[in-house]
C-alpha cells in the first residue's frame, strides 16, 4: 500500500479520523509536500511556517512516509529529526510521533537519541560503589546508593529516569564513558543500557536528537568518528538557532575547573582520595599536586591580562606568549599513568586509567590550541565568573561556520530540511539566513499563519518616546511609565520582554512598589528561580506580569488568557561588545560590507519576530503586543521589522 502525504493530512485523512476537530490546513498539507519532494528528489528545503502550521506533522508524515515506502532495490533512507528545545522534543517523541505510529498502515521505528554520558555504566557503577570509602565524601556515598538502588530496577538506565540531579562528581564516576568501555568484553554487556540504546538507535527509522548533540556528532565526523549513524535526511526543527550552536559546537572551550576537577578525581590530598592513592602513584600525586599550582599560576596570569588588557570583553587578538608548562606536564602525567596501567593485569583497572589520562591529554592539547591560536579565521577570548570558586573560561568560535556546514551538512547530506517560524527578514526574503549559514542552492517556501492577526491582534506602536540612544535614563524612565499605563488597562498576564538585565532590573525597581500596591505578581529572570518554575507560576496565576530577557524571547508556550499582552521595550539589536559578535561585524566591514544593514538589522527582526509570536499560540487566542522603542516609527529600517510581522489592527498610542 502506497501512501501520500494527502491521504494523512486531508479532511477525510487518517487524521482526521482519529482526531475530533482536526481542521485541513492547507499550509500544513502544503509544506508536507514540499518536504515529501525535498527527500523524494535529494534536494534541500528552507520552509518557513507561522505558529499554527503544524510544522511537527508536516514533515514528520513525508519522514516516515520516506522511511517505510522505499523500493526493495533503494537503500535505506534513515532520517535525523533535530530540535534546539527539550520541550519539543518532548512534544515529538512523546506526543506526535506515538500518534501517527498508532494510525499510520505502516511499520516503523523511532528513537530519542541521548548523549553517551547520560547513562549509566551498570560495570563503572558497580566499581565506584565497592571503592565509595576511597572516593567520595557523605553527600556523594548517599547519592550512589541511590543511584545504586535505582540501577536495580531502571529499563532505561539514562539520568532523565533517575528522578533526581545527581552531583557532577558522582554521576562522572558512574556514566557510560566511550574512553572508559569494555565493549563486548564487559561483564555487564548483555544489560547495558547505552548498547542498547545504540542497538535500538542502529534500527531505527527516524531518529530524533538535539541540537547540540547533531553538532557535537558533525564536530566528530571531521576526525573520522561519529554519534549517529549514517543518515540521508536532516529534518532541522527551530533553525532559526543553528548558527550560534553550531559556533558553540565546532569550537573550544577549557577552563581551570576542569583541569581542577580532574585532577581531585585523580589525587585529592585533603581527604585522601583518588585513583592515584588507589595504586600508591607517589610520583604521580606528586605531579599533580605541582599541576594544580601550575593551572592557577598560568589561569591567574589569563586572568591578570583580562583585566589589564584594555579589552573589556576579554576577546584575545593574538597569541599569548605565556610559558605553558601546564600542557607539557599534564601530557607527561598522562604517559607515566598509561605506563603504569599497560602492566596491570585487570582490564577494568587498566582502563579506568588510561581513559583519565586521555582527558589530560585532550585538555594539554585544547590549552596549547587556545594559548598559539592554532584555527584560522577564528575568535579567540577569556570569560571570568566571579565568587568563591572563580572559574577562568578560554573560549574559541569559528567567525563564520558557513563554510563548514556548507562543506560537512549540505554537501554531505542528501537532503537538508530547515524550518521555523522566523527565518526570513522583511517581505519574503531568505537570503540573510541562507548565507549565515552557508546554504547556496535550496527551495524556498514561506507559509503564513492560519491564524488571523488582524483580528487576533492589536500591535500598538509607541509615540513621542524618548530615543533610546540618545538619553538611556529619560528612556528607561519612559518605558517604565509606559509599561505600567499598559498593565493599568490589562485584564490579563503580560511578558515584558527586554534585551538586557541591566534594563530588566532597572524597571524592576522603578515598578515594583506600584506592583505590590496592585497586588499584582511581577516575576523577574534572573533572581535565582528556574525558567520552568517562573512560567509554572506564570501560567497558574493567570493575572501576573514577567519580565524577561534572552531566553524568553523564543521557545516559550503560554495560550490562553494567562498571557493577553507582550511588552518589547526595545528593538533587539545585537550589541557586537560579545567577542564573537564583534569578530562577525569586522568580518563583514573588511569584506566592504555594512555590517549594521547587513547583519545587526536582519538578525533583530528575526528576534523581534520571535518575541511577538509569544502571544498567539492557538486561533482561540487574542492579545495585544506593545512596541515602545520609536525607532520602528523614526529610522528606515523601522519599515523592515513591520513587514517582517504578520498584518495586525497596527495603532499608534
Amino acid at each position: 500500500m502506497t501512501l501520500s502525504v494527502n491521504d494523512v493530512l486531508a479532511d477525510d485523512g487518517y487524521i482526521s479520523r482519529r482526531l475530533p476537530g482536526y481542521e485541513l490546513r492547507q499550509e500544513q498539507l502544503e509544506m508536507s509536500s514540499a518536504v515529501a519532494n525535498a527527500i523524494q528528489n535529494g534536494e534541500h528545503l528552507v520552509a518557513e511556517a507561522g505558529t499554527g502550521v503544524g510544522k511537527s506533522f508536516a514533515y514528520l508524515v513525508p519522514s516516515i512516509l520516506a522511511a517505510t515506502q522505499r523500493k526493495k532495490d533503494e537503500p535505506r533512507c534513515r532520517i535525523v529529526i533535530s530540535t534546539h528545545t527539550i520541550s519539543l522534543q518532548e512534544q515529538l517523541f512523546q506526543r506526535d510521533i506515538p500518534f501517527l505510529n498508532a494510525i499510520l498502515p505502516v511499520e516503523f521505528s523511532a528513537v530519542l537519541v541521548k548523549g553517551r554520558g547520560n547513562y549509566v555504566s551498570l560495570r563503572r557503577l558497580k566499581g565506584a560503589y565497592e571503592r565509595s570509602t576511597s572516593l567520595f565524601e557523605t553527600e556523594e556515598m548517599q547519592q550512589l546508593q541511590q543511584i545504586h538502588q535505582w540501577s536495580q530496577h531502571t529499563d532505561d538506565g539514562s539520568r532523565s529516569d533517575l528522578g533526581f540531579s545527581p552531583l557532577a562528581t558522582v554521576w562522572d564516576e558512574v556514566r557510560s564513558d566511550h574512553g572508559n568501555c569494555l565493549g563486548r568484553r564487559c561483564p555487564t554487556y548483555d544489560d547495558c543500557h547505552y548498547y542498547k540504546a545504540r542497538k535500538r538507535i542502529w534500527n531505527a527509522d527516524i531518529l530524533v536528537v538535539n541540537h547540540a548533540l547533531f553538532f557535537s556528532d558533525l564536530a566528530l565526523r571531521r576526525e573520522g568518528a561519529s554519534l549517529l549513524p549514517e543518515y540521508q535526511v536532516a529534518i532541522m526543527d527551530e533553525a532559526h538557532t543553528l548558527e550560534d550552536v553550531a559556533a558553540s559546537h565546532l569550537g573550544l572551550a577549557v577552563t581551570n575547573g576542569q583541569f581542577s576537577y580532574l585532577f581531585g578525581k585523580l589525587y585529592n590530598d585533603r581527604t585522601q582520595k583518588g585513583i592515584l592513592l588507589e595504586h600508591n602513584l607517589i610520583e604521580c600525586q606528586q605531579l599533580v599536586s605541582r599541576l594544580r599550582f601550575l593551572v592557577d599560576d598560568l589561569f591567574d596570569r589569563i586572568d591578570v591580562w583580562r583585566n589589564e588588557s584594555g579589552h573589556s570583553n576579554g576577546r584575545v587578538r593574538r597569541p599569548l606568549e605565556f610559558e605553558n608548562p601546564v600542557s607539557t606536564d599534564a601530557s607527561e602525567l598522562a604517559m607515566m599513568i598509561r605506563q603504569y596501567a599497560s602492566k596491570l593485569e585487570s582490564e577494568e583497572q587498566r582502563i579506568n586509567l588510561t581513559s583519565n589520562a586521555d582527558r589530560l591529554d585532550g585538555l594539554a592539547i585544547s590549552l596549547q590550541s587556545w594559548l598559539k591560536q592554532t584555527e584560522d579565521e577564528a575568535v579567540y577570548w577569556v570569560e571570568t565568573s566571579a565568587g568563591r570558586n572563580r572559574n577562568v573560561k578560554l573560549l574559541s568560535s569559528p567567525i563564520q561556520v558557513g563554510a563548514t556546514l556548507r562543506d560537512e551538512l549540505f554537501s554531505q547530506t542528501k537532503s537538508v530540511i530547515l524550518t521555523s517560524a522566523t527565518l526570513s527578514v522583511g517581505k519574503q526574503d531568505f537570503s540573510f539566513y541562507r548565507d549565515r549559514i552557508g546554504l547556496s542552492k535550496a527551495n524556498e517556501l514561506k507559509l503564513g499563519s492560519p491564524f488571523n492577526y488582524k483580528k487576533q491582534v492589536k500591535l500598538i506602536l509607541a509615540e513621542n518616546m524618548p530615543e533610546p540612544g540618545e538619553n538611556p535614563g529619560k528612556y528607561e524612565q519612559a518605558v517604565a511609565s509606559r509599561i505600567q499605563q499598559h498593565l493599568e488597562e490589562l485584564d490579563g498576564g503580560a511578558f515584558v520582554l527586554f534585551t538586557s538585565y541591566r534594563m530588566l532590573r532597572s524597571c524592576s525597581q522603578k515598578l515594583n512598589r506600584w506592583m505590590v500596591e496592585q497586588n499584582r505578581m511581577l516575576l523577574c529572570q534572573g533572581d535565582g528561580v528556574p525558567r520552568t518554575t517562573l512560567l509554572e507560576r506564570f501560567r497558574k496565576d493567570g493575572n501576573a506580569v514577567l519580565f524577561g530577557t534572552e531566553s524568553f524571547w523564543q521557545g516559550v508556550d503560554v495560550p490562553g488568557d494567562a498571557l493577553k499582552m507582550v511588552i518589547i521595550t526595545k528593538l533587539p539589536f545585537s550589541v557586537p561588545d560579545h567577542p564573537l559578535l564583534e569578530a562577525r561585524v569586522e568580518k563583514i566591514r573588511e569584506n566592504g560590507g555594512n555590517p549594521f544593514t547587513e547583519y545587526q538589522v536582519p538578525e533583530a527582526a528575526i528576534k523581534l519576530r520571535q518575541g511577538f509570536g509569544r502571544l498567539i499560540r492557538t486561533a482561540s487566542d487574542s492579545g495585544t503586543v506593545v512596541i515602545l522603542d520609536p525607532r520602528i516609527r523614526t529610522k528606515a529600517y523601522g519599515r523592515i521589522f513591520i513587514e517582517s510581522l504578520p498584518e495586525c489592527d497596527l495603532v499608534i498610542s
